[in-house]
């Protein structure tokens, strides 16, 4: 257990919640049962989503190697006393079967795109944290009038937006750093093949070693406001995070002219999947900007 936590501080961002997240799962189980859930052919697969109270819609995207529950249970019964919550599960994620199509970003965020258009949203807020977060970037470039709001959590737009020890310490994962762990029961417990985690792996751990980038100047034209929150210490570059901030209108004297419409929270203390836990703090600055 201990080599590998070690193994885990030099991780790519998308693996390190892989590595650590069976010490939350329990502990961020959902309180409530979605008021609908199915499944939307799109793009040649299967997307699950669940929806959860009404109101002004949100859409949840969540981590890579994680779920609905395990990413958001306890943010959405906060979020669902106000709102129409939307949460999906990504190609091969929870209860989405996999599918040997080659996963990309583009690709990802198309397939939220068709999940909106099944369930009839012309437009909502959007919220993704890690892997969701480069998702949803990629969603308000790529279809801009679906994006109201956008709320990124510890992630960022390019591969290089991760400090290169976090890059570089991809380079030798296997998958049998995850053989018994909790995170494969988790797996088995919704998935709709169990066959297929080897596979799943395989194809994510692929998935991670290709870098990506949507583009500084696709990120300066977004319109929509954007609420930026990150860990202080949870493996982005934080002067590459600074930038993206600038793209969006942020870093000036606001004293003297007026305050941006994107905000930016940086939380003391946090690395990237502890930040996720803080419901109380993520909560209250979601409330704050969304409102």
């Amino acid at each position: 257990m201990k080599n590998v936590f070690k193994r885990s501080i030099v991780l790519k961002p998308v693996l390190i919640i892989a590595l650590l997240s069976f010490t939350v799962v329990q502990s961020m189980g959902q309180q409530r049962k979605p008021a609908g859930s199915g499944y939307v052919p799109v793009n040649g697969i299967k997307v699950y989503y669940e929806v959860y109270g009404k109101g002004r819609p949100i859409v949840l995207l969540h981590g890579a190697f994680w779920n609905i529950e395990m990413n958001w249970g306890q943010l959405i019964p906060e979020l669902s006393k106000t709102r129409k919550v939307i949460a999906i599960e990504f190609q091969g994620h929870g209860h989405t079967p996999f599918s040997e199509r080659k996963l990309d970003i583009a690709t990802l965020a198309s397939d939220v795109d068709g999940v909106m258009n099944y369930l009839k949203v012309d437009s909502a807020d959007v919220a993704g944290f890690s892997m969701g977060g480069s998702v949803a970037y990629q969603l308000a470039v790529q279809h801009p009038k679906r994006v109201r709001k956008l709320v990124i959590i510890s992630s960022t737009y390019k591969t290089s937006g991760w400090l290169p020890v976090v890059n570089n310490g991809f380079k030798d994962f296997k998958p049998e750093v995850f053989t018994n762990s909790p995170l494969k029961a988790a797996y088995d417990a919704i998935a709709s093949d169990k066959t297929k985690w080897t596979k799943f792996l395989e194809q994510m751990i692929a998935f991670a070693g290709v870098p990506f980038d949507v583009g500084e100047a696709n990120i300066a034209k977004i319109t929509s406001p954007v609420l930026l929150i990150a860990g202080d210490n949870d493996g982005l570059d934080k002067i590459e995070f600074m930038k993206t901030y600038q793209f969006l209108g942020g870093c000036v004297a606001a004293d003297l002219q007026r305050m941006p419409k994107s905000h930016l929270a940086v939380v003391p203390s946090q690395v990237h999947v502890s930040l996720m836990m803080q419901t109380k703090i993520i909560s209250g600055y979601l409330n704050g900007f969304l409102k």
